[in-house]
């Protein structure tokens, strides 16, 4: 069955490739159409909104819409029309300029070697073959051969084109042209009148059960690819602008020409600026007997293109459209083959419609997972694959991305925590050694370390992150998590039995993936102002537990990934109990997706004080325990009085 499937899902690409290459007469302008109608819905929202009819709205924008267009065309054929009739002045300095840099020593000395060589290599393909003998040849020595025929030149004349033959001969080039515009233009119509219908078509062809959800996303999604592309087109057109105006300024014919270029190849990534930059370099040299255009030239795309790419677009919509860089390059050498130039300038829109759907369509999930920059593995997947390859660096650097947004508790709890559950699932099935679970330990540890200057406060709400990875990540918390705003406590604040060295004492309930989360809780415990340090599981055995050094320790932090165990976890409860019968015990289970009533069933059945399902939970109740207010909110308490 699974080699049926990928048989049938690799011919029903051939098939559908096919379609768009030898359809593409049809698709380009249906593709045209729909770019155009994201670029137009929020115009005519604009005019519905004051009450416009619909109809008359649509009408009106595509009529505006497409009578900018006529005006721009009609302007690129004058000014190549003027360019044309100029080029046969420029041939002089060309030929000056050539002539100038033959005349200096370096290159008279290469031109002279290149001339040479092809001249010699000229020569030898050029050289006559060896006559044939005269005995091969077939003639008798002595008879004259007779002088060759020398052929009547033959005229043929055209009879004068009708009327009618010459209307066609002028109409027919036009034709193709027209007729795409016009079905563009009833598309866009269509698609801008008959939006919520189409909408709900493509839910339908979406078979999603989840009628709401799936409206409301693809809703979402239309209205941020409207935004995208309609900013696009004005980021890309002021380019233009500047670029003309900067062309002209410097003295290149046909700026306006090269300011349209410029504004429509930007719209293809990394080399659209570069294509758009060669022609009036050419021109440049072309046309300034001198070099001074052909700096200042390069200097104005140098200039004007790394500040619309990385400084004003970031503030608009941010770095990424959405699409791995990968990808965009795949799909601009797949539009290209497909529909030639005009697939190069459609690439990346097109791409980026079919991975926001992607998104959005449960079907076409392959989508975004081929072509968007978003990881292919969930953020604690990710997390999990660092820590089996030892690499807790690069762990701790998108954890700073995170943290740009979000607090510590949150990734702790919604990526690490995550990320250690399923190493437990793999733990459970016998797929982790000992040796790979002490090295998943090793580096939560250095991951930890590495962490250990960041503080657990809300982030400023200026930040934000651009790394795609941290952003998913970002994406699965809440917004109003209920740990994300722990107080931060100073020593000093402590009663008498918490200011030892080490006042929380967190403890591996059984394996070395208990220790790497008692790791992380330790951590995040010593940032709230509360030090706390780590056992492993051999010292909850009955030889270590009497040995284990208990001095300052108020609160103790027995920690589970697994609740499987419940006998073992209420003989250690116990152990503990009598090591420290005046201490707070908390069992920490964190096991995914367990119901909040067995957690209180899992502390019943072990006896201890308190539970906690997290990580962030765990810090709370121990802040909790100690009786100490938020000091922040303390002194604002007392500020407002005394103002008062």
């Amino acid at each position: 069955m699974a080699l049926l499937s990928a048989v049938a899902t690799a011919i029903l690409a051939v098939i559908i490739i096919s379609m768009l290459y030898f359809g593409r007469d049809i698709f380009v302008p249906v593709a045209l159409a729909i770019l155009l109608s994201f670029v137009l819905a929020p115009l005519v929202g604009i005019l519905q909104r004051i009450h416009v009819p619909r109809g008359l709205a649509v009408v009106s924008v595509v009529i505006l819409a497409f009578s900018l267009i006529f005006a721009m065309g009609s302007l690129l054929a004058t000014q190549l029309t003027q360019l044309a009739g100029d080029l046969p002045r420029y041939q002089s300095t060309i030929s000056e300029k050539i002539q100038s840099f033959r005349d200096t020593k370096a290159g008279r000395g290469t031109l002279e070697r290149a001339s040479d060589m092809l001249k010699d290599l000229s020569k030898e393909l050029d050289k006559p073959k060896d006559a044939p003998s005269a005995r091969g040849s077939g003639s008798v020595a002595g008879f004259n051969t007779p002088a060759p025929l020398t052929p009547v030149p033959v005229e043929v004349r055209q009879p004068d084109p009708g009327a009618l033959e010459s209307l066609r001969t002028l109409i027919s080039p036009l034709v193709h042209p027209l007729a795409t515009t016009g079905i563009i233009i009833i598309f866009v119509i269509f698609i801008l009148l008959q939006r919520e219908d189409l909408r709900n078509r493509l839910i339908r062809l979406a078979g999603s059960s989840d009628l709401q959800r799936t409206t409301a996303a693809l809703d979402d999604a239309a209205s941020r690819l409207s935004r995208l592309f309609l900013t696009q087109l004005i980021l890309n057109g002021a380019f233009g602008v500047v670029i003309g105006i900067g062309l002209w300024l410097i003295g290149i014919p046909s700026a306006i020409l090269w300011g349209i270029l410029a504004a429509a190849l930007r719209f293809v990534p990394y080399i659209g600026a570069v294509i758009a930059a060669a022609f009036p370099l050419a021109l440049a040299v072309a046309i300034d007997p001198g070099w001074s255009m052909l700096l200042w030239t390069p200097a104005l795309f140098l200039v004007v293109e790394p500040v619309v790419g990385h400084v004003i677009e970031p503030m608009v919509y941010g770095h990424s459209t959405g699409l791995s860089p990968v990808a965009v390059v795949v799909s601009a050498t797949f539009w290209t083959a497909l529909w030639g130039p005009i697939g190069l300038v459609l690439a990346t829109p097109l791409t980026v419609c079919l991975v926001v759907l992607g998104r959005h369509v449960e079907r076409l999930e392959f989508l975004d997972v081929m072509f968007g920059d978003r990881p292919a593995l969930s953020p604690p997947e990710i997390f999990y694959q660092r820590m089996l390859a030892g690499d807790p660096t690069e762990a701790a650097e998108k954890a700073e991305e995170f943290l740009k947004e979000r607090s510590l508790a949150s990734y702790y709890d919604e990526v690490a925590l995550k990320g250690l559950q399923l190493a437990q699932a793999d733990a459970e099935r016998g797929a982790l050694d000992q040796e790979r679970l002490t090295k998943i330990r090793d580096a939560v540890n250095e991951f930890a370390s590495d962490l250990s200057d960041q503080e657990d406060r809300p982030p400023a709400k200026s930040n934000s992150t651009t790394d795609a990875e941290a952003s998913s990540a970002v994406e699965s918390v809440a917004e109003n998590a209920t740990n994300e705003t722990l107080p931060i406590l100073s020593k000093e604040s402590l009663p008498p039995g918490w200011q030892g060295e080490h006042p929380v004492l967190c403890v591996a309930g059984r394996s070395r993936i208990d220790e790497a989360a008692a790791i992380m809780l330790a951590q995040l415990s010593t940032t709230h102002g509360l030090a706390a340090r780590v056992e492993g599981a051999e010292a909850l055995s009955t030889t270590n537990v009497f040995r284990l050094d208990t001095s300052g320790v108020a609160i103790v932090c027995l920690v589970y990934l697994d609740a499987n165990g419940p006998a073992h976890m209420r003989y250690s409860v116990r152990r503990l109990r009598r090591k420290l019968p005046k201490a707070t015990i908390i069992l920490g289970c964190w096991v995914k997706e367990i119901d909040p009533a067995a957690l209180e069933l899992l502390r019943e059945g072990a006896k201890a004080d308190l539970v906690a399902a997290s990580l962030g939970e765990a810090v709370k109740l121990c802040i909790e325990a100690t009786g100490v207010k938020d000091q922040e909110a303390s002194k604002q308490e007392v500020s407002a009085t005394v103002a008062a």
